[in-house]
């Protein structure tokens, strides 16, 4: 069986992003009815060497409008990284979203044999453009 580029990335990311923000509207729902700020749960992190819960997020929606963006030729869109509240990331969440309703199978076609040029941090690489889905697809898995 053959799965095509788009198959790997648009549909996949849109249904994970769709999850993400159910699980933000529990979190919020749960600090409501707990009394706890808000902000408790905006900055908490899993696991001492991870990233805190906004940052998980924006880093999830920037791979989510990266890879598809980078398959299909186009420029990557630049978002703020200045989101503040559970109304902020979700906001995140659905423009991003909406970024991946624009992408069509015809637009990503041959793009698995193409190497890009990725700058992370300071490090840069270069990678056959098949491999760009499977770089820390899950915000769950991203530490400091």
């Amino acid at each position: 069986m053959t799965i095509s580029m788009y198959e790997a990335s648009v549909p996949v990311f849109s249904a994970r992003l769709k999850a993400l923000s159910n699980v933000l509207n529990i979190a919020e729902q749960n600090a409501l009815e707990r009394k706890i700020d808000p902000q408790v749960f905006l900055a908490s992190r899993l696991a001492p060497d991870m990233y805190a819960l906004t940052r998980q997020v924006q880093i999830a929606t920037d791979h989510a409008k990266g890879a598809p963006s980078r398959l299909a030729g186009r420029e990557v869109p630049k978002y703020e990284d200045n989101e503040a509240s559970f109304a902020d990331l979700q906001a995140r969440i659905a423009k991003t979203v909406d970024l991946l309703a624009t992408f069509s199978a015809a637009d990503m076609d041959g793009s698995d044999d193409r190497m890009i040029e990725l700058k992370l941090g300071q490090r840069e690489f270069s990678m056959a453009e098949c491999s760009i889905c499977c770089i820390s697809p899950c915000p769950i898995s991203i530490s400091t």
